[in-house]
């Protein structure tokens, strides 16, 4: 496996557990940085490096009426500062091709989002940034397609590629998560993560917006950690019936060391045994 750098830290090549965490889009300046800097503090706390995430525009809302947040320009230096004051690298969505050199100029890592992970002039883009680059894998595809992804990227001259599960369709307003895309997108030799909060969405089931159900995101980050992943993508919100969108599959603040902890020793265990392959 060809690890990804990011500043200090070593994503995947047997490295330990990478957190990427944050609230799905910025709410505010100051909700950003107090939100970060709590993760931040839990992470060290149990000895877990941590990559800080949000997002300026939520493209592919439900509803014509969702939040987005604050915007390109706005956004960009929120997270310029967040990055700044918190002292952590960065992930942040990019949507479209015009959007890359200014995300770029602030992000650490440049993120595709699941819907957008065929889109090739997009994966073109991202990947002559010069930047690491995460795809999430869509929720159409299988993980074996995730190859012909990989391979637009390198094609496009970058190596330093995260491939992403954040589960599958199952049939209407539902999605499932198969623990084998984990093994298999592995086989691709790039780091794997496993997004336990948006594996948990129920797409649009609530009409104008989607569901979810965060009560299961310990039980399927402890599943994928047992796998064998590189790094953990987790949604996180002080008070997450309160945020604008994907609150019902955000976890809570407070229920973050605990869930760090336990994926932290199973991560260990598994990278001890060299039981990933």
């Amino acid at each position: 496996m060809k690890p990804v750098e990011i500043g200090d830290i070593v994503m995947g090549g047997g490295n330990p557990l990478v957190l990427v965490a944050g609230p799905c889009v910025i709410e505010s300046e100051q909700h950003l940085l107090d939100v970060g800097a709590a993760i931040k503090r839990m992470s060290r706390q149990q000895g877990v490096p941590f990559i800080l995430k949000s997002s300026f525009d939520k493209a592919n809302r439900s509803s014509i009426a969702s939040y987005r947040g604050p915007g390109l320009q706005r956004g960009l230096a929120i997270l310029q500062r967040a990055r700044s004051e918190l002292g952590v690298p960065l992930l942040c969505d990019v949507h479209d091709s015009g959007q890359v050199e200014a995300v770029a100029a602030v992000a650490d890592i440049l993120q595709v989002p699941a819907f957008l992970s065929r889109q090739t002039d997009l994966l073109c883009a991202v990947a002559r940034s010069g930047k690491p680059v995460n795809v999430k894998k869509g929720q159409f595809l299988a993980p074996e397609d995730m190859g012909n992804v990989v391979e637009k990227i390198t094609h496009c001259g970058n190596d330093a590629i995260i491939l992403t599960e954040r589960g599958a369709s199952f049939g209407y307003h539902n999605l499932v998560v198969d623990m084998r895309s984990l093994v298999i997108m592995r086989r691709f030799g790039h780091p794997v993560m496993f997004d336990a909060t948006h594996s948990l969405q129920l797409p649009a089931a609530q009409g104008s917006c989607s569901g979810g159900q965060r009560q299961f995101v310990l039980h399927l980050a402890r599943a994928a950690a047992a796998v064998g992943i590189d790094a953990l993508f987790l949604e996180v919100h002080q008070d997450p019936d309160q945020a604008p969108c994907d609150g019902p599959n955000m976890l809570r603040l407070d229920d973050l060391p605990d869930l760090l902890g336990q994926v932290s020793r199973i991560d260990k265990l598994v990278k001890e045994r060299a039981w990933t392959s």
